[in-house]
């Protein structure tokens, strides 16, 4: 953890003033501070917000720096594009450490600091991808903060011995159990979710399951999950990524599972999808369950587009929530800024003292201006360290 005084920033829009960062931690914020014994940063009365969150990627699939891939696949089948990964994954011969530097530092470069990666985990490729994850997250821990989710992303039931990996990825530090649509990939549910609230509770791990299956059978799904996580007592510990089903048109039926989310401190991650249905951040809100957002996979084999930019996922946010207003704006923001690193159960970003030194300036005139154009990030300062300037880390990536 470093020292810095960074002067001269106008705080999420508002007044002028300095930011003082002792040992990693934001120590004061007041006009004129004066602190000989640290470095100085001049702010030039840019805009200053908290370090970016990108709370559900997958760091270990991105095609970064490859020649340009060619889908042949698209977006109707999801069991479709789990089996073309996999084969181009192994036949492209992809590092999932070289993969892993690229997209984390072309994030951190925009300034995240707090990144959740889900990391696959299969019969094919055993734990590589882990281990070249971790290695990244090793390498970048100045840089960005990397936590990984343990993935069976072929599925855990239909493919035998991917329990036996999770539970040697635990061991090995993963720091969460991750699952998939128990009903749509594995159709068995039961056995689905009774392994991933087994290997939870053997290793004293918290859960985030991508859930994609919509409608009833994902409500289905979610009670399901539900039940365990109340009978294990995991209150806070559950986090359910994706929950199309939360975009139903039924609203009293939505409402009530809301209730029984809201009760046991589950959270919800989101990509703000325009080809899916999604929760509502409103709706969300309103029963005061914690949100999170994230960029899933950029560029990759599932498909062309992310760019790892959270300040654009941002607007994405805002778009898909009818969010128009700038203090709306601003909560879009926090989805990807403090309210995902609490909704990652990690303390949050802020500008207050107190809250981790990771700060980002951005150009523009206001923070709801900032979000609409994803402006140039022109510093980035992780834990008092400065990253990145003007959209390039000071790590060089592979």
């Amino acid at each position: 953890m470093s020292s810095l005084l960074i002067q001269n920033v106008r705080i999420m829009d508002g007044e002028a003033a300095d930011i003082l960062i002792r040992d990693g931690v934001v120590s004061r914020i007041a006009p004129g501070i004066e602190a000989p014994d640290v470095p100085v940063e001049p702010g030039g009365g840019l805009i200053a917000i908290p370090g970016l969150v990108d709370a559900h990627t997958h760091l270990d699939k991105s095609l970064l720096g490859w020649p340009w891939y060619k889908n042949d696949v698209g977006g109707a089948s999801l069991t479709a594009m789990i089996e073309n990964e996999r084969n181009m994954k192994k036949s492209l011969g992809l590092d999932p450490h070289v993969q892993s530097m690229r997209h984390a530092l072309k994030t951190a470069a925009l300034g995240t600091t707090l990144i959740r990666s889900h990391v696959d985990i299969d019969t094919d490729a055993g734990l590589r991808a882990m281990e070249g994850v971790m290695e990244t997250a090793a390498r970048l821990a100045d840089v960005v903060e990397i936590e990984t989710v343990a993935f069976p992303q072929s599925g855990l039931m239909i493919r035998e011995g991917t329990a036996e990996l999770m539970d040697r990825a635990l061991a090995m530090g993963a720091d969460l159990v991750g699952g998939l649509d128990p009903c749509g990939v594995d159709r068995d549910p039961k056995g689905h979710l009774d392994t991933v609230f087994g290997l939870a509770d053997k290793h004293g791990k918290g859960i985030d399951i991508h859930l994609h299956e919509r409608g009833e059978l994902g409500m289905f799904s979610m009670d399901m999950i539900l039940d365990r996580a109340a009978a294990l007592g995991m209150h806070g510990l559950v986090t359910i990524s994706h929950a199309f089903c939360l975009g139903m048109p039924d609203f009293q039926r939505v409402e009530a599972m809301l209730e029984r989310l809201a009760a046991l401190d589950v959270r919800i991650m989101t990509t703000a999808p325009t080809s899916s249905p999604a929760p509502l951040v409103k709706q969300l809100d309103a029963h005061g369950i914690r949100i999170g957002a994230g960029n899933d996979g950029i560029q990759d084999t599932w498909g062309p587009y992310g760019n790892g930019d959270m300040l654009e996922r941002a607007k994405f946010v805002g778009l898909r929530n009818n969010l128009r207003m700038d203090a709306e704006v601003k909560r879009a923001l926090d989805i990807c800024t403090g309210g995902g690193a609490e909704a990652m159960a990690r303390p949050r970003r802020a500008l207050e003292t107190g809250a981790p030194g990771d700060v980002v300036l951005v150009a523009g005139e206001t923070v709801a201006e900032a979000v609409v154009t994803h402006a140039p990030r022109k510093l980035v300062v992780k834990g008092g360290r400065v990253t990145a300037r003007d959209g390039a880390t000071l790590v060089a990536a592979p």
